[in-house]
């Protein structure tokens, strides 16, 4: 099974190391990929997958879907797509002239579906996963968005107040000649010292944005940096859960529909968005290459949550691993709407509390020496 697989790998590169030769695969640019990628592309999809099962060609149903296309640039790519495959061209090979939008895993899943003569039914199944993704990706960002925008709003405020408003202050107490009561005078020397070092520190932050962005870049840091997040308090176990949620739809999807085990893990590692959880299906690919079962693979490196690695091994013994992988999915789904629901219970009171203590704190750091306006007049 292995050896059949590593065949099916190699036949995958050559005939991509072809297209390369034949100058098939180039890096397009594309205007508005991500807008394309969320809004376009789920429905994209689910309109080919139902044009196809009601018997349309291929090269009719693209025609079709370029006038539905309301997106200007989305429109040329589907009718460069149809003018490929009606040149000759299967449906896979003409999407890796746009691979840096469509992706490995539409793609491969696509070049399965037509080698195995179900490909509606595949882009049904690849529609439905890109809208639950889609899904899952709303629910995280509709939760996250009121805390973001609390924290940037008083974070803009509190730098406000110390550089605009402490000051003016300052300059009237300073007239008075008086000492200072000391949490107004400590208040009033960070003000000093950040109007002072504004420059050094803006250099600080940019020189500290720089480095990430450039250890990112490597494969080292890069596995560094997602290793560090998932360790993170609070925020890592959240972020741990949607990885494994989107793993395991991927996997689930693209065994459903044909892809070789050894290259539907390569295509999960860069779906999962986590090069740590990439990491560790690297490690378990390596194992079933030398024989190993799925779970047997993903028990061995302990990394794996129990929970897949018993659904994983249900589902092996059942012959329904995919159906096991999207149960799992669907669990981690369910934890992390609830835990998005958790965290933002506990996120809007620690706001609250933020606000009061930091700019009601200052605010009262400004108004102490007047509490105490006789005794500084008469110094």
């Amino acid at each position: 099974m292995a050896d059949s697989e590593q065949q099916d790998r190699r036949q995958d590169q050559s005939r991509e190391e072809r297209l390369r030769r034949g100058g098939a695969i180039r890096k397009r640019r594309v205007r508005g990929i991500r807008k394309i990628r969320l809004v376009e592309l789920p429905a994209f999809t689910l309109r080919l997958a139902a044009m196809l099962d009601a018997g349309l060609p291929l090269i009719q149903c693209m025609e079709a879907l370029s006038e539905q296309t309301t997106n200007l640039e989305f429109r040329r790519i589907v009718k460069s797509i149809g003018a490929r495959i009606e040149a000759g061209d299967s449906f896979a090979e003409a999407l890796q002239g746009y691979r840096v939008l469509f992706g490995d895993l539409y793609v491969s899943m696509v070049r399965a579906g037509e080698v195995g003569g179900a490909l509606a039914e595949v882009m049904s199944q690849l529609g439905s996963y890109l809208e639950a993704s889609q899904a899952l990706r709303r629910r995280v960002k509709s939760a996250m968005t009121y805390p973001v925008m609390v924290m940037g709003l008083s974070l803009i405020l509190t730098a406000f107040m110390i550089l605009f408003i402490v000051p003016k202050f300052a300059d009237i107490y300073a007239d008075f000649g008086a000492k200072l009561p000391a949490p107004t005078q400590a208040l009033v020397d960070i003000s000093t010292f950040v109007r002072r070092q504004a420059p050094l520190v803006a250099v600080v932050i940019v020189v500290l944005v720089y480095g990430l962005r450039q250890m990112k870049k490597s494969a080292r840091g890069h596995l560094l940096w997602d290793r560090c997040i998932l360790k993170a308090p609070v925020a890592g176990p959240l972020i741990e859960k949607i990885a494994i949620s989107r793993m395991s739809r991927t996997f689930s999807t693209l065994i459903r529909s044909g892809v070789p085990i050894l290259r539907t893990l390569e295509i999960v590692g860069e779906a999962s968005g986590n090069w740590y959880i990439r990491s560790w299906l690297v490690n378990a690919s390596r194992d079933i290459e030398g024989g190993a079962a799925l779970a047997e693979s993903f028990k061995k490196h302990g990394h794996f949550p129990p929970m897949l690695i018993h659904m994983v091994s249900a589902g092996e013994k059942t012959g329904n691993v995919d159906g096991m992988l999207e149960k799992v999915s669907d669990f981690y789904d369910d934890e992390v709407t609830n835990s998005l629901e958790s965290l933002s219970s506990m996120i809007e009171p620690l706001l609250m509390a933020f606000l009061g203590v930091v700019i009601g704190g200052i605010v009262i750091c400004m108004f102490m020496p007047i509490f105490k306006l006789s005794t500084i007049v008469n110094g």
